[in-house]
């Protein structure tokens, strides 16, 4: 299949929505999502209000641009920790947990924006549930083969019924374990992964934002002892 020729107006217009977006996610550094500025964007890049929003519309979709972005990397490097080749459970946990925190400390402000307070008035694209859906799938993976002890049986029960309930969830994790809907390991899927992100996003979140003090670098100590305890929960080798 030939490659697509672009002409020297695209490439200039790829080009300025990148230099936008690099713009933007400096903003979203300096102050978070709120301080995101089209108008000082323009004014900083040499441009004319109106000239910019040929490349953007609003905020809401330079953000939306942003947080797309954001859910790719992570799913990217969530899913390159996942393929890795390992063949034990716990260990392909602590693998997974470890690039979600590295993905995290090494950017912030990327990473609160897609787990961390929404911003008012904000409504992220549709498609976000999918590329968020993309960065949890490897976790589905590791859980399939689990087999919970009776404390967590109800999870797994309200997650089985979810999926027989919801087509789209059902063939999502049907394409990260081959377990149709009917079958029990597939609860066991999403109530392992679903409950593993619920503790990394709370453990990383609190250190992302400092709350940790004195304790933050201790970070990676904490998930992996929350790890080994939802490993144990579902009996994983």
């Amino acid at each position: 299949m030939t490659a697509e020729v672009k002409t020297p107006r695209a490439r200039y217009r790829e080009q300025t929505r990148a230099d936008i977006k690099a713009a933007a996610l400096e903003q979203l550094a300096e102050g978070g999502a709120q301080a995101v500025a089209l108008t000082r964007i323009a004014k900083d890049m040499g441009l004319s209000g109106p000239a910019l929003y040929r490349y953007f519309a609003s905020r809401d979709e330079l953000l939306g641009d942003l947080i797309r972005d954001a859910y790719d990397d992570l799913a990217h490097a969530v899913a390159h920790a996942g393929g890795t080749g390992e063949t034990d459970a716990r260990t392909a946990l602590h693998a997974l947990a470890d690039a979600f925190l590295d993905w995290a400390t090494a950017q912030p402000h990327r990473y609160l924006l897609i787990q961390g307070t929404p911003v008012p008035g904000y409504a992220a694209p549709p498609d976000t549930l999918e590329r968020a859906r993309a960065a949890l799938g490897p976790f589905l993976a590791v859980f399939a083969a689990g087999n919970p002890t009776e404390a967590f049986r109800p999870v797994v029960e309200e997650m089985a019924q979810w999926i027989r309930e919801d087509v789209s969830l059902a063939a999502w994790v049907w394409e990260h374990t081959g377990r149709p809907a009917r079958d029990t390991s597939a609860g066991t899927a999403l109530a392992g992964a679903v409950l593993a992100w619920s503790q990394l996003h709370g453990t990383v979140s609190l250190a992302v934002s400092g709350q940790y003090g004195g304790i933050g670098h201790r970070t990676r100590t904490l998930l992996m002892a929350q790890a080994d305890a939802l490993a144990d929960a579902f009996r994983l080798a």
